[in-house]
């Protein structure tokens, strides 16, 4: 199963859901019709030039819903021409908020705002069963072929990154540091009491030498547990059990306090986090996102890390938890249900708490021989400049033992292209969170890692062309074409029982035919 990661420092369980933009639709052919749906129009190839700048798509403002739920759609990245730009960097992302999220939605009987979808993260919300690398960090996975979502002359390309496991004998000491909103608001549909069950959880999870404090805010910060060993499992459990509602939401006041404890229990050469949990918006206290990711950026730096996890609905800052995590050098993810808030405090937290990469970023070169377009699927706010991708004072993401990556490129390939044409060059590098060495790892893509149809291709690629499809269309990105969700729902359908048979692709599935009837 996919560990998301928790390898770096600070957990926040902040909260709820939803609100919308759109973009214009494209000029579309019918290509196909036996297996491929309808797809957009290639747009003329562009002429080399000199110099050219880095491609990024253009992000929308942040935008507020009536119900109070502030999203950023972060654009669509473009189709590219490798004799202009040959170069595609972003940084490593294992945020898997935007997909739980959309089941909240979907579930309530509501379609996902369009600029809550971030494609990447849909992806990598799933087990990938990569192999585990032999010796390196990392291993690299290439493979791919044609779907019934792209064109004639397009394949889609996957590039999956498997992080190394390191065992619980093996990790290090963690010092854990849990921030709590006990504000009036999270006693709604019982969401303290989801954090308190799946905090108990994770404690009786950890080693006996990790170490655990607990911070709780409403109008403001207190310390209710300095903090001890995990040894002493009833104290802490038992000052889990004291928490009640009531109040406001002081977020400042509560990071505040709980990066001083951090700081004050920090690890030698060990773990350090902080997690936060929080259904809304700051609004007591500081609740200017600038001086709070401020503050996050210089504890991130010293070591303590933010990851942020949504809890609940109503009023919600998704771009201020997105921001917090990257800011925090950590991830960003949604719980919509107690299993998946068991899932996430027990099989994932403890089970990635060592971090095996800093700074991981990924830069993939195509070969203009072989590949006429490419375009990157997501990581549109995780792109870096081809320049930065050596740059080790350019902050990227951090990988978890364990944790898995993966990357989709659509490709239009030249005309008469091999089997044998190279396709591209995958280059990855990373600090050693132990030596504080860089490191790199490439691998080369050929024409030959591709199958020839998509049923002889893999499972785990069936479904990821599934399930990004689906996301793309829910964003109304402008290269869906005239895709809709029933056209994904079909070809789902009929691939049902060739694709992973986990818990998570059930789901995945029964929210695809309930969306697909809510969206007419």
């Amino acid at each position: 199963m996919r560990k998301p990661l928790l390898s770096l420092a600070a957990v926040a369980l902040l909260a709820s859901a939803c609100a919308g933009s759109g973009l214009p639709a494209s000029t579309y052919q019918a290509v196909d019709p036996g297996h491929h749906l309808p797809t957009a129009q290639p747009p003329a190839p562009q002429p080399p030039a000199q110099n050219p700048p880095m491609q990024v798509p253009a992000q929308a403002p942040a935008t507020t819903s009536p119900g109070g739920v502030t999203f950023q759609d972060p654009g669509t990245n473009p189709w590219t021409n490798p004799a202009i730009d040959d170069q595609s960097t972003f940084g490593l992302d294992v945020d898997t908020a935007s997909y739980t999220i959309a089941q909240q939605y979907i579930a309530s009987g509501r379609m996902p705002a369009p600029a809550s979808v971030r494609v990447e993260e849909w992806v990598n919300a799933f087990p990938q069963a990569y192999p585990a690398p032999a010796r390196d960090a990392f291993a690299i996975v290439a493979d791919g072929g044609p779907t019934p979502f792209v064109a004639e002359n397009e394949v889609l390309l996957r590039i999956g990154l498997q992080a190394r496991d390191v065992s619980a004998r093996q990790r290090s000491q963690a010092a854990l540091t849990f921030v709590i909103d006990t504000s009036g608001s999270m006693e709604i549909g019982g969401r303290l009491e989801m954090v308190k069950d799946s905090l108990r959880l994770l404690v009786r999870n950890l080693k006996p030498d990790d170490r655990v404090a607990i911070v709780t805010f409403g109008d403001d910060a207190r310390i209710v547990l300095e903090s001890m060993p995990a040894s002493r499992r009833q104290d802490i459990l038992a000052a889990i059990d004291e928490l009640q509602p009531g109040g406001s939401t002081n977020l400042e006041a509560g990071l505040r306090m709980g990066y001083d404890q951090a700081r004050a229990s920090l690890t030698e050469n060990g773990i350090d986090r902080v997690v936060l949990a929080s259904d809304g918006v700051a609004n007591v206290g500081l609740t200017d996102p600038v001086a709070i990711l401020d503050a996050i950026d210089r504890d991130a730096a010293a070591g303590i890390e933010l990851v942020s996890i949504g809890v609940g609905m109503g009023n919600y800052n998704d771009v201020l938890l997105e921001q917090l995590a990257d800011k925090g050098k950590g991830f960003y993810a949604y719980i919509n249900s107690i299993d998946e808030a068991h899932r996430l405090f027990t099989e994932d937290l403890t089970g990635t708490l060592q971090a095996v990469a800093l700074d991981a970023k990924a830069q993939v070169v195509f070969d203009r021989n072989g590949v006429a377009e490419y375009r990157l699927i997501g990581y549109e706010n995780r792109a870096i400049s081809d320049r930065d991708f050596s740059n080790g004072a350019v902050p990227a993401g951090a990988i978890g033992a364990g944790h898995a990556v993966t990357a989709l490129y659509a490709l239009r390939l030249q005309p008469g292209a091999g089997p044998q044409e190279h396709l591209a060059t995958v280059r990855l590098r990373w600090t050693d969170p132990d030596t504080n060495q860089a490191s790199e790892l490439s691998r080369d893509v050929s024409a030959a890692d591709l199958a020839r149809s998509f049923g002889a291709s893999g499972p785990y690629f069936r479904l990821d062309a599934i399930v990004a499809a689906t996301a793309d269309v829910l964003h109304q990105s402008r290269w869906a074409g005239q895709v809709s969700l029933r056209d994904v729902q079909a070809v789902a359908a009929d691939e049902a029982s060739r694709l992973p048979a986990t818990d998570q692709v059930h789901a995945f599935l029964d929210m695809l035919d309930r969306a697909g009837r809510l969206g007419g």
